[in-house]
């Protein structure tokens, strides 16, 4: 397993990722128009997110409108929403695994169990930042193409916005902790004292494998005929020709 200190950078990195995972979904600037007015009490920005559409006017004035209907919206934002909320569970459930799984905690159970929950929570944190991607990328695909391809005056164009750089970054620093955690599966038991007998604190109960060779080792010292030594032999032969 990697040192505790490796362990606690990869759930630093990855605690980063679901903060950051959860302030994007709820961010409406997924996208940004760039018309820019001067009048007073028209609005100098527009930005739509998954769940609301903001206007920021000239005057300080911020109004956001919720979108409630599901239906009408297009395919990339339902899958957005879809794909970001996941994302938000499972790196949540990763985040408790990774509690569990972390070598400097006294919960989770042995070496080798803390080491197959840190395997599973790296493979949260690893779908959880799949689930950031691939709809932020189809998300940014969609603004970019209308973008570019559209025949709509500027005023009505929209450009990326920072709730996008956010998810893209939250989904990296999820990829890396759940890497890392990953990396951390249980090598060879050692032959060293597991855990303390209940009965006895001071007395340590060792490994089966261990526990198994000393069995071995027992059995082949009983079984196996006592040889005497040269020396012993002649000597009993002196004493008999003595007699």
């Amino acid at each position: 397993m990697l040192s505790a200190a490796v362990q606690i950078l990869a759930f630093a990195l990855a605690l980063l990722g679901v903060l950051g995972t959860v302030v994007a979904t709820l961010m409406p600037n997924w996208k940004v128009s760039i018309n820019v007015w001067t009048s007073i009490m028209t609005p100098i920005s527009q930005m739509q997110g998954l769940w609301m559409d903001c206007v920021w006017y000239s005057s300080g004035i911020f109004s956001c409108t919720m979108k409630n209907s599901v239906l009408s919206l297009p395919p990339h934002l339902q899958a957005a929403r879809a794909g970001m909320v996941l994302s938000c569970v499972v790196a949540l459930f990763g985040l408790c695994l990774a509690t569990l799984g972390l070598k400097c905690t006294r919960w989770g159970g042995s070496h080798r169990a803390k080491g197959h929950t840190a395997i599973a929570a790296g493979g949260c944190f690893i779908l959880a930042s799949l689930l950031c991607l691939i709809p932020a990328s189809w998300f940014t695909n969609e603004v970019i193409t209308a973008f570019l391809t559209t025949d709509l005056p500027d005023s009505s164009k929209y450009q990326p916005g920072g709730a996008l750089c956010i998810t893209f970054i939250s989904a990296g620093f999820l990829l890396a902790g759940g890497v890392i955690f990953c990396l951390s599966c249980p090598g060879k038991r050692t032959r060293r004292p597991d855990r303390a007998s209940p009965a006895n604190p001071d007395r340590f109960t060792l490994h089966p494998d261990e526990r198994r060779r000393q069995g071995l080792q027992a059995e082949q010292l009983h079984s196996s005929p006592s040889k005497l030594p040269q020396t012993d032999i002649k000597d009993s032969y002196s004493l008999q020709e003595y007699v």
